[in-house]
């Protein structure tokens, strides 16, 4: 499976809370829901649609896994919301237990031995294993080489701060581009994967 992660991402690389102010309000981030000026239903709906139709699973952290599993069920009868809610879904975390895991075909990665599990799953036979916001465990597989492609759908904003998906480790990591797509409202959809050291 390939390891594609999908990201609103501010011009000064942050990724924190696109979509409402109260998702992500951590180190009192007072931006939330930036993205919205800038969603273009046809360039960057037709970018998830697109994304979520290669998807054999869906791979989240706790905090985005909650957000999408308070809002997808209920959006049931949208080709979209029914796809995501009938994907499988897998939920890396150190504090849920399976009893929490409400939403439909949900699976628990517990955190000890997260990267050891999405390393087998990434092994395994099948289409893209896809990822939306979850900015703790996207830095954590960028740093551990296990993202096969990066979309970044860049908005035409500062936000002076916040999370990002980007590793600060001082390790360089080439990346090809290997097609970029704007929209009608400045956002820019760019895709990447990792290219060989040259």
């Amino acid at each position: 499976m390939r390891i594609v992660i999908t990201e609103f991402i501010s011009l000064d690389g942050v990724v924190q809370a696109p979509g409402g102010p109260e998702e992500d309000t951590d180190g009192g981030f007072a931006h939330g829901g930036w993205s919205h000026p800038y969603f273009d239903p046809e360039v960057l709906g037709g970018a998830f649609d697109a994304g979520l139709g290669s998807a054999e699973a869906l791979l989240f952290g706790r905090r985005t896994w909650q957000t999408m599993a308070a809002a997808w069920p209920e959006r049931a009868g949208d080709p979209f919301a029914d796809r995501m809610n009938s994907l499988k879904k897998y939920v890396v975390s150190g504090t849920l237990s399976e009893a929490d895991l409400t939403w439909n075909n949900s699976e628990l990665i517990p955190a000890d031995g997260a990267i050891g599990r999405i390393r087998e799953l990434r092994a395994a036979e099948g289409g893209d294993l896809a990822m939306m916001g979850s900015p703790t465990l996207v830095r954590t597989l960028i740093q551990e080489g296990l993202v096969d492609e990066l979309q970044l759908i860049v908005m035409p904003v500062l936000l002076g701060g916040g999370k990002s998906v980007f590793p600060t480790d001082g390790g360089k990591r080439p990346m090809e581009l290997v097609s970029t797509t704007t929209a009608k409202t400045g956002a820019q959809v760019c895709v990447f994967r990792p290219a060989a050291e040259g």
